[in-house]
Formats: C-alpha cells, structure tokens, sequence
C-alpha cells in the first residue's frame, strides 16, 4: 500500500475501486486478443532519485515487476478493461512516504488515449466514490492541473481522514507517449500542505518523457 490507511479507509476504498463506472470496453468472451503493434523496447521507469525527495529518509526503488500494483487499486483498477500487459515499480522510504509506477502499452495511440483518460477520471471521482461507500472517511480531491510533456499529463490529489483522525494524503498523475500509458502515485501520513506538489510535477515530467 502506497499510504498507512486505517482500516475503515482503507475498506472504503477498496469498495469504492470496485464500484467505479468504466468507459472502455473489454474483449468480449470468445473474442481472441488483439496483438499490439510491434514494440522496439520496453518502457522505462522512474529511478529512485527522481522522486520527490523526502526530507528525512532516502528512497529505494523495487524490481520492475509484471502485473497490474495493488498500491494503485484503490483509486485506479483493471474492471472494464482489456487484458494489457501491465508493468509497474514500487518505491519506498524508511518512514511513511511510499510511490509506485505502472506502465501500460495499448495496441493504439487512440486506445492509450482512451485508457488514459478513464484512468484520470477514476481518480478524478475517487473522492466521492469513498465518501459514498463509507460515511466514516472524509475524501476531497483536488486537481492541480495539466503537464505539457509528450501527449500530456495530468496531477490530481486525494486527501482522506476517517473519523478515528487518521489523515492521508496522495497525489497521482496520468501520462502518455503514443500507444503508452503511465500512472504515478506517491502517498504519505498528512494532508494536503504535506504534498510536494511541484516536485511531483518534476518527476511526472520526467516519468513521461523517460519512457522511451
């Protein structure tokens, strides 16, 4: 998990992923998948150092690994969409702040398009979806506008804090270079003054254009 959520926020969360409306269609049934285009290398990630940094604690970069991260589903989820191949990095510090990046390679830039825009419109709604899944978690979302990198990019923020006092806050991003899609989401204890919300622009900027 990307931030330290008590367990009534975490609930919420979870619930309210699997409650999110979806605009792509996935395959249908006996449908065999569709081949993407011929890729000549795989996505780059983020390295440690082109994070946010943290002022007390350096952080640590995991394998890159195949599969769709749990960190993300809270707010963002596979339901409703087709079977790509996901990639994604975890990262963490010595204390409460942790990350993570997915990258996705759709079979069409107008695919990816699609893709990135439900991406940014779960978390566009992610706030309201957990305050109506569990009344005991106070959500608000805030959108810190666009990036002109590549296809573009969008940074959004989540702030939640359960009744018991427990507060979290995120930021996450939705990128694009053609056919490929990324999301980053770093989270920590606090709010929303706790977010360094230019220095994670920098490290979209920088996630995006890394990619290839």
């Amino acid at each position: 998990m990307s931030m330290r959520i008590r367990t009534s926020a975490l609930t919420a969360l979870a619930v309210a992923a699997l409650a999110a409306g979806t605009v792509l269609t996935a395959p249908s049934a006996g449908a065999a998948p569709k081949a993407p285009a011929p890729q000549t290398a795989a996505p780059k990630f983020l390295s440690a150092s082109q994070l946010p940094p943290h002022p007390t604690s350096s952080w640590t970069a995991g394998p890159t690994t195949e599969g769709f991260p749990e960190a993300l589903g809270l707010c963002v989820s596979t339901e409703g969409v087709p079977s790509y191949d996901y990639r994604h990095r975890e990262f963490r510090t010595d204390v409460d702040a942790s990350a993570v990046q997915l990258t996705v390679v759709a079979d069409t830039a107008a695919h990816a398009k699609a893709l990135a825009k439900h991406y940014d419109d779960l978390i566009r709604t992610c706030a309201d979806r957990i305050e109506k899944a569990s009344p005991d978690v106070a959500a608000e979302g805030r959108d810190y506008g666009k990036l002109p990198v590549e296809e573009g990019a969008r940074v959004r923020g989540l702030h939640t804090e359960t009744s018991q006092g427990a507060t979290d806050v995120a930021l996450m991003s939705v990128g694009r270079d053609g056919r490929t899609v990324t999301v980053v989401r770093w989270g920590q204890l606090g709010d929303f003054g706790d977010a360094p919300v230019a220095a994670f622009k920098k490290t979209t900027t920088t996630a995006v254009n890394k990619l290839y």
